[in-house]
């Protein structure tokens, strides 16, 4: 297993810019974003792709992904996921087929001009956003669509912690 994305309740961690994000960083209290560069790399290989998730009730939750990849940067680290299963919910797979964006690289549809028509300047944080995000695991907290995971089998479940793992 390799850890690719942790945020344990960081305020503004992974509003980074693109060059940041192609990288990876991380700090001393566990926040880690592996870089979309590696990211695009590794999963050229069998991977799955698995998300732990703890609920600010309390519970935790997962969703695996038996089929994930990341594309180069020249298609923008488009990321391509399927085969669900756990007990989250299926909220990645609205942002599949999704670009990556950062506040300083907009590559998602959505419009709205008081946010430049960026979801990472209104959710504070890079990801692969579709008008905007279910999965939003690298937001500002309390900003934007906030630090959750929405699904229709568990609704709008409010978080902590989030891991995002590669698995074998």
């Amino acid at each position: 297993m390799l850890i690719q994305q942790q945020n344990v309740y960081a305020f503004d961690f992974f509003n980074r810019s693109w060059a940041e994000f192609k990288v990876g960083f991380n700090d001393t209290k566990g926040n880690y974003w592996l870089g979309n560069e590696l990211l695009n790399e590794l999963t050229n290989n069998r991977y799955r792709l698995r998300f732990e998730l703890h609920a600010a009730n309390g519970t935790w939750y997962w969703a695996e992904y038996s089929s994930v990849a990341v594309r180069s940067e020249a298609d923008n680290y488009k990321l391509l996921v399927s085969g669900y299963s756990g007990n989250a919910g299926d909220a990645l797979s609205y942002q599949n087929n999704k670009m990556f964006t950062t506040y300083d690289r907009d590559n998602d549809p959505w419009i709205n001009g008081a946010w430049k028509n960026n979801c990472a300047v209104y959710n504070g944080g890079g990801f692969w956003y579709n008008s905007c995000s279910r999965g939003s695991i690298n937001v500002i907290p309390g900003r934007g669509e906030n630090f959750r995971w929405y699904s229709s089998q568990t609704g709008n479940l409010l978080l902590q912690t989030s891991r995002m793992w590669l698995m074998c």
